[in-house]
């Protein structure tokens, strides 16, 4: 007999399985139909507005019973997928319609040294990203704990991180476009980024304010996310574009369990709950430095090309 529970757990993973590939199908619908001056702006458009919805879930939870949370997010997708049907085909896509060329083949990521090493540098760029999110501010209530601050609540401190990623996202797009770099723009939020973390460790006795302020500047460095999709996209020719876009987020996201038993494993040889963390910190983020340096400029490039063996 299914129960409703189980009914609940299918309908959530359809969901999510439907909602996984949004954002990079996104980005690079928008990378194609765009001038290559104009695409990081709108890609961070895209991203922002996006995480706005998850701050507004919060409040809507706040008001609205959950069952009627569920009706208002049911309708808005409703309106959602009407919208999207008016959205034209990237044109860039059309043409390689009319070619015999292999589209979206995932194996192709392995099937050669340079895509492999392209595909797999675009995924340790954004570890730090869930690090910043699954980890310090999943468990914020026990970091909290652990400083001698009472009172975190984790799902406050996950929505001052969100309000912040959303305005981190605009303005990284904004400062790729002012600089000609996605990378010079990445390696500033990285800097920030860092300066947050280093801030997280530092509050021994501090007050909730403080440590819900400093969860706001983790998820505005956090607003990398947005470069690291958009030069995923830009990585790799239109035959495999959309699937590195929409592939190599979820990826990162795929390796959040990794990162947590990384964490698990520093803390429980470290014998120290903090020290753990922030040396699992400084692993993914030293990871992520280098294969950013190793990884190529994309700003302005010509997405005009295809992929082939």
């Amino acid at each position: 007999m299914v129960t409703d529970t189980t009914q609940y757990i299918v309908l959530r993973f359809f969901a999510g399985v439907g909602l996984a590939g949004e954002l990079g199908a996104g980005i690079t619908l928008i990378s194609e139909l765009l001038p290559k001056e104009k695409r990081g702006v709108a890609a961070a458009m895209i991203a922002s507005f996006g995480i706005l919805g998850a701050v507004t879930a919060f409040f809507m939870k706040e008001i609205f019973l959950w069952r009627t949370c569920y009706y208002i997010g049911g309708g808005l997708g409703l309106v959602l997928l009407a919208l999207r049907m008016r959205v034209q085909e990237s044109m860039l896509y059309a043409q390689l319609k009319t070619q015999a060329v292999e589209r979206g083949n995932f194996l192709m990521f392995f099937s050669n040294k340079d895509r492999f090493l392209r595909y797999f540098r675009c995924i340790l760029i954004g570890l730090p990203a869930w690090y910043i999110i699954g980890v310090l501010v999943t468990f914020s209530d026990q970091f909290g704990a652990a400083f001698g601050i009472d009172g975190i609540d984790p799902g406050k401190a996950i929505m001052f991180l969100y309000l912040a990623i959303a305005f981190g996202d605009l303005s990284v797009g904004l400062l790729s476009q002012r600089l000609q770099s996605r990378k010079k723009a990445l390696f500033i939020f990285y800097g920030i980024t860092i300066f947050f973390t280093a801030l997280f460790f530092l509050q021994q006795g501090g007050t909730t304010t403080t440590f819900y302020m400093i969860c706001a500047g983790l998820g505005y460095g956090t607003g990398f996310t947005v470069v690291y999709i958009t030069m995923s996209a830009e990585q790799f020719g239109t035959n495999l574009r959309a699937s590195a876009a929409i592939s190599i987020p979820n990826m990162v996201r795929g390796a959040l369990p990794l990162i947590i038993l990384l964490f698990k494993f520093m803390r429980n040889v470290l014998d120290n709950y903090i020290t753990g963390a922030w040396v699992t910190g400084v692993i993914l983020m030293t990871i992520a430095l280098l294969a950013a340096v190793k990884t190529q400029e994309t700003f302005g490039k010509d997405l005009d090309f295809i992929e082939t063996d």
